[in-house]
């Protein structure tokens, strides 16, 4: 039997030698220090770009938890007002406000949605009155108002599109009228974009500006959001027909092709997360100031993972945000932005 001759040991590289094999190019100098990071950062997250969506429900110093979302509640007209004083104290922008409409006040046409008094335009006129810096972008659909949970009006099994159209333009207008800043039709209807926007200059809103959701996906993302509204025990099948299929992204495109002809203002991706392509590409096609929506489903997973303490929960969420920035999105709707107004305010 040979034995086997052990190899010679390979002499030590010096430092010239890694020089010469490594190269001049030290990405990581840039990254040595927190000074040097902050320097070379190609994206920031501000104040400025939050969106704080709060939800409504009728009564008196009411505060409802919200189960599936852990941290955000149902506020009465009274606390909506006094989040929105917190927002304006935070230098929040702007609030967004979706309402519990109560089930008794819920029919098949939605009808609630076009009440001048209705939850959404109590609270934009009592927001309105106590911090009128604070801009209110109002949802324009009628799923939180119907009975069958559907985003416009049906005749048999079909969601019919011109007649919802029409009937959102009579919800913008009362919207407007109390005080709303920014329209936001959230419904994925043909053709609603101009014909609110038409509406609204013939009635001598032209300052209102339009945020469109341009590309609203049927996505698995909204339960959270569907249990703050009252609406995941009345939907009746799902909304295939008018939201977008998850699998596209070029029709995103023309999608947001139609509402910038139309005149839409801002344009908004939802959700937000799974869909950073398609936030990207409309920003780069269209150059319009453009928002993703950090959905109930994306805030439930960062807080649940993170109460379980398998995520640094502070950590995701500024990176998540952070993630939008580095898309394109000049703003960000997301139930996170007091917390994140706080800690970046120090």
């Amino acid at each position: 039997m040979t034995r086997q001759r052990p190899a010679p040991e390979a002499d030590p590289l010096t430092r010239p030698d890694m020089e010469a094999i490594l190269g001049g190019r030290r990405m990581r100098r840039n990254r040595r220090t927190d000074w040097s990071r902050r320097l070379v950062r190609e994206n920031t997250l501000t104040v400025d770009d939050l969106i704080w969506p709060i939800f409504l429900v009728d009564g008196d110093s009411v505060t409802q938890a919200v189960p599936s979302m852990p941290g955000v509640d149902r506020l009465s007209v009274d606390r909506a007002v006094a989040a929105a004083t917190r927002a304006a104290a935070l230098r929040i922008p702007a609030i967004a406000l979706f309402p519990y409409t109560d089930p008794d006040l819920r029919d098949p046409s939605g009808s609630e949605a076009i009440n001048p008094d209705n939850l959404v335009c109590a609270a934009t006129r009592a927001i309105k009155a106590a911090v009128p810096e604070v801009g209110i972008v109002v949802d324009v659909a009628l799923d939180p108002y119907t009975s069958h949970g559907h985003d416009g009006l049906m005749v048999g099994e079909e969601i019919v599109n011109d007649a919802t159209v029409e009937q959102l333009c009579i919800q913008a207008l009362i919207q407007a009228e109390a005080g709303a800043d920014v329209i936001a039709p959230s419904d994925m209807m043909d053709g609603r974009v101009g014909a609110i926007r038409r509406a609204l200059d013939m009635k001598g809103f032209g300052h209102v500006q339009i945020m469109a959701y341009t590309a609203k996906y049927a996505s698995a993302f909204y339960g959270p959001f569907r249990d703050a509204v009252g609406t995941a025990k009345t939907l009746t099948g799902d909304k295939r027909t008018y939201q977008m299929d998850p699998a596209n992204g070029d029709e995103a495109l023309r999608e947001a092709e139609l509402d910038v002809a139309e005149g839409a203002d801002l344009l908004m991706v939802k959700p937000g997360m799974p869909y950073l392509d398609i936030l990207w590409r409309i920003k780069e096609a269209f150059g319009l100031p453009t928002f993703a929506y950090q959905v109930s489903g994306e805030y439930a997973m960062i807080e649940a993972a993170a109460r379980n303490g398998w995520i640094d929960g502070e950590r995701a969420m500024m990176e998540s945000l952070t993630a939008f920035k580095r898309a394109g999105a000049d703003g960000i709707l997301t139930y996170f932005a007091p917390r994140v107004a706080e800690k970046l305010s120090g």
